[in-house]
């Protein structure tokens, strides 16, 4: 061993190992200062919010485990509806006079009367009032249920901060699903309706429409247009997946819109130009509302902050003024405020 002594320290060589020891005046200061306490080792970094999300936010579950929970949460939908189903069982006379009051409507409007609709078989109006139709209320009534066993299957596979997402998934999915309903049955529907059975009317052609074919027309109509209206909710989750992004929404607008058309084309039952725009117009608003909630999103990841006072106050005057609009068009020009489309008639 060879060394060298220095009054700054000293340097020690051993094994072919050189060692530093530092000036005993220094440490006999930090000793001091610390009370003759160790120097506590250097604390580790902290740990960000997206690391402790990663660490408490999924949950391990096996494959097995995974069938097992979708068992349970499809048993627990399907009890969800069969209750919805009896609710709907009570209230059966009532819903039916719902259903059908659109092909009364049609049929006044081209001149068949009496306005009703006919049975073929023995079992047809006990299949479609009793069972088809509570079924179809059912759905509705239970979608949030449903949605809600949906978002707790795909909520353990999910970080904490996405969670928070679940109340507005379930309530917005549930909302827009129940807004397209209500859209089909008092404007699409109705007025596809009025068209295909006015078809042959005046070249000795009568309209004989059967309670099934009538209800299937419906359900078809009612649950595309109800789950056409989901695509803002889909848009936004893609988006929070970063599969899909505001910008390359916009980019690509125009094909969207004329996919949207052809969509549109395919399922509105009418080949005419009038039902087709009904269908294809809310379409192309859900579809840029969708790009919007989608912007909302990526400007909170970015932390910025949307200009809601500005567009409340806009929407308010324009929601102003078109009240404006009708209560002139009503008092002033003899309008009157209906139900259905266009709303306002004389």
């Amino acid at each position: 061993m060879a060394s060298t002594d220095d009054p700054k320290g000293s340097i020690a060589l051993q094994g072919g190992v050189v060692s530093v020891t530092p000036p005993a005046t220094i440490l006999d200061k930090v000793r001091a200062k610390l009370g003759g306490a160790r120097v506590p080792p250097a604390a580790p970094p902290p740990s960000g919010h997206d690391q402790d999300d990663d660490e408490d936010g999924m949950l391990r579950m096996s494959f097995l485990e995974h069938l097992q929970e979708l068992r349970s949460r499809i048993i627990k939908a399907l009890l969800g509806i069969a209750v919805a189903f009896a609710l709907s069982l009570t209230f059966c006379n009532a819903l039916w006079d719902f259903v059908r009051q659109p092909a009364v409507a049609a049929l006044t409007t081209i001149g068949v009367k009496p306005a009703v609709l006919h049975t073929i078989t023995p079992m047809e109006g006990f299949t479609v009032i009793w069972f088809k139709l509570p079924v179809l209320c059912a759905i509705f009534l239970s979608s949030p249920w449903i949605l809600y066993q949906v978002w707790a299957f795909i909520a353990p596979g999910l970080y904490r901060r996405e969670r928070r997402y679940a109340a507005p998934f379930i309530l917005s999915s549930a909302g827009l699903f129940i807004l397209g309903g209500v859209f089909a049955y008092f404007v699409v529907f109705r007025f596809a309706l009025a068209f295909l059975l006015g078809i042959g009317i005046g070249n000795g052609v009568e309209p004989v429409v059967s309670i099934t074919s009538y209800f299937d027309l419906f359900v078809n109509v009612i649950l595309g247009v109800a789950l056409v209206f989901e695509m803002p909710v889909l848009i936004f989750f893609l988006t929070l997946l970063r599969i899909l992004s505001p910008s390359f929404l916009l980019r690509h607008s125009r094909y969207a819109i004329l996919a949207i058309f052809i969509i549109a084309a395919i399922v509105t039952p009418t080949p005419d130009v009038f039902n087709l725009m009904l269908f294809a117009v809310p379409m192309c608003v859900l579809f840029f509302i969708g790009i919007f909630a989608s912007f909302l999103l990526v400007m909170h990841r970015e932390g910025r902050a949307f200009p809601w006072g500005k567009v409340i106050t806009g929407v308010i005057a324009v929601l102003l003024l078109l009240a404006a609009g009708c209560y002139i068009a009503v008092v002033r020009y003899g309008y009157t405020l209906v139900p259905h489309w266009p709303f306002l008639v004389r």
